[in-house]
């Protein structure tokens, strides 16, 4: 069920990307702060036991939110206005916050909005970065970051307003995308030029049971708009990962369509089965993201286990195609985090 070869990290990754027989599984960790500020170096120490093959072990300073971010009864309340100039409200440090300023309000605000510039790194900057990804390359696979769109409008509008504009495609709003698109394909092509192996990409289209907006909106709107952001990675043959919370089954050829090579999907929200032969069927690799909102927070490590077996074989990781994904989030169990890392660790 192996190949016999050991490999680096980046040779497992770049092989999984493409559906090639891999040593064992590769293993990705994104060292967020909920999960260390929750369990502190224990997380760290669970870490360091299993490395994984996007980046080297980092021991994480444990993040301690200041005093002025708590309410009289000791509850976390905090207001951050971020550089595009959306302020969020937080409720779980940590976690993702609410809008509640928004600063294309309205249309005369979206014609006059300017997205922050992307830094320009002059020649000797960008030969550092380039030697630097080189360095990480010799054994890690370099993944960098590539921006958003539907996300990104909507945290400068109100969902009801995007909803509304995008069904309109009022110039007002059309120009807005088109300007937020050219910051995310800037994003990208810096990824190039430093020598990524890919990009990730996120936008969350789906809800539980379907799409946020008809996959005919979407196709109409922001398909046209990805193509143009991907195509730097595309001409220079680079990995698109593109993670979507929801269900997308609709247009999970469609992102393929467009130079994604790889999906990082809410894996609850379709038959696994199905989702591991659509997939490979589209030769679309799958970031394996154990099920956060309901058996990683009320399961027991048994169903944990259980679970990541199950994962495995539905994808023949084994084969190549997927990766595991591990991410503490708020109010998970150490137990429950404990068996997934050393799940994955037996079965990678």
């Amino acid at each position: 069920m192996v190949t016999q070869t050991a490999m680096t990290g980046r040779e497992r990754v770049r092989a999984a990307m493409r559906y090639e027989p891999v040593d064992k599984a590769p293993l990705q960790y994104h060292y967020g702060p909920v999960g260390f500020y929750e369990h502190g170096e224990a997380l760290n120490t669970l870490y360091e036991r299993h490395t994984g093959d996007f980046q080297p072990f980092v021991r994480c300073e444990i993040p301690k939110p200041p005093p002025e971010d708590f309410e009289a009864d000791g509850s976390y309340h905090a207001f951050r206005r971020d550089d595009w100039g959306t302020l969020w409200e937080y409720r779980i440090f940590g976690v993702a916050g609410l809008p509640v300023e928004y600063p294309a309000n309205n249309e005369t605000e979206m014609e006059r909005y300017i997205p922050p510039d992307t830094a320009e790194p002059d020649d000797a900057t960008l030969a550092r970065e380039r030697a630097a990804t080189a360095a990480h390359k010799e054994r890690y696979y370099a993944l960098h970051g590539g921006g958003s769109l539907f996300e990104r409008l909507k945290s400068l509008c109100p969902d009801e307003e995007v909803l509304i504009n995008m069904a309109l495609e009022s110039s007002a709003f059309s120009g807005l995308a088109d300007r937020v698109a050219f910051n995310s394909r800037r994003h990208v092509e810096l990824a190039v030029a430093r020598g990524a192996d890919g990009i990730s990409f996120g936008d969350d289209y789906g809800a539980e049971r379907g799409m946020l907006i008809s996959p005919e909106m979407w196709r109409r709107f922001i398909k046209p708009r990805l193509k143009v952001i991907f195509q730097p990675a595309v001409d220079a043959g680079l990995n698109i990962v593109f993670h979507s919370c929801g269900q997308i089954w609709p247009i999970l050829e469609d992102l393929r369509e467009v130079g994604a090579t790889a999906v990082w999907p809410q894996l609850p929200a379709y038959d696994m089965g199905e989702l591991a032969a659509r997939c490979r069927s589209l030769k679309l690799a799958v970031a394996i993201h154990t099920d956060r909102a309901n058996t990683m927070t009320f399961g027991t490590p048994g169903d944990v286990r259980e679970l990541v077996k199950r994962e495995y074989d539905a994808f023949r990781m084994w084969e190549g195609g997927s990766w595991f994904y591990v991410e503490a989030d708020n109010d998970f169990p150490y137990a429950n985090l404990e068996a997934l890392v050393e799940t994955i660790a037996q079965w990678r």
